[in-house]
């Protein structure tokens, strides 16, 4: 049995975006030079695929199968999920989660009301906004073809913030209000523009691995410049151009060498992962 059940058309408005030429080549010069010191841009692509091996293999036999420590091992490479998820990552509080991935892959469904049912079986207060990240990372690490990266720093238009404000075309668009939504559709078309963008500067191949890279270094150079008080939590100074860019990628997830990994459970305790279940290294 597939991850998906059978699909049906369903009709997707696709809304126009107004993208910046000149952010996207500033942030593409920083994400080459910058990944330079870490095997180069191409090593970067390698783990994000990697990370995406680890979901599908996990969701194989269908998300109804899937065990709690198999989701606590996904969820150390979820960056913005792993610190707040904690009190979830019991047996009972575990049901439910895994009773909403069965629903959030069956394809009978628009995507975007997969999405808004998945976060309603959880309270909707701020403490609980990572809900909408789990679902994305969920669904686009397991088919990242046909799910673009729909995380809250990609885009989110209630917060008006995000990857798409920080390359939207504009004279001041720190002061504006972009009027576009954060449903399925946007994120094609972000993913779409930046496809077609990196082929225009020579990326032929792993053209999707290479949208998430630059998506992540665009929204890391927002981090560093300015931050929020929800990222100040998350991200710390960072050592090297790229530390926020593979912490947003969760490449950052497990630590060389010992199975330990980022993912605090509800008691505080850093959850290892079992040695036979732990990847190489991501980065």
């Amino acid at each position: 049995m597939g991850i998906f059940s059978a699909s049906k058309p369903v009709e997707i408005e696709r809304p126009v975006l107004d993208l910046s030429g000149e952010a996207l080549a500033a942030a593409l010069r920083v994400m080459v030079a910058g990944s330079e010191d870490h095997g180069g841009v191409e090593r970067y692509v390698d783990a994000v695929k990697l990370k995406s091996r680890l979901f599908e293999q996990a969701l194989a036999d269908g998300a109804g199968d899937m065990e709690l420590e198999t989701f606590k091992g996904l969820c150390t490479f979820m960056a913005t999920v792993r610190r707040r998820v904690g009190a979830w990552l019991t047996e009972e509080t575990f049901i439910e989660i895994r009773e909403g991935l069965v629903d959030l892959f069956d394809d009978s469904e628009a995507v975007d009301a997969r999405v808004s049912a998945f976060c309603e079986r959880f309270p909707t207060d701020k403490q609980h906004r990572w809900v909408r990240d789990l679902s994305a990372e969920f669904l686009h690490n397991a088919d990242p073809e046909r799910f673009p990266l729909m995380t809250r720093w990609v885009w989110d238009a209630q917060a008006n913030s995000g990857v798409l404000r920080e390359i939207w075309h504009g004279d001041d668009v720190d002061h504006m209000r972009i009027e576009v939504g954060d449903g399925y559709g946007t994120f094609l078309m972000l993913r779409e523009e930046l496809s077609q963008y990196l082929s225009d500067n020579g990326f032929f191949r792993d053209v999707l691995q290479y949208a998430d890279i630059l998506c992540a270094q665009i929204y890391a150079q927002y981090i560093c410049e300015q931050g929020g008080s929800y990222l100040r939590t998350d991200f710390s100074a960072p050592e090297d151009p790229m530390q926020h860019t593979r912490r947003l990628l969760g490449l950052d997830g497990v630590r060389a060498g010992s199975g330990k990994t980022r993912l605090k459970t509800v008691d505080g305790e850093a959850f290892v992962l079992d040695e036979n279940e732990a990847p190489e290294q991501l980065m």
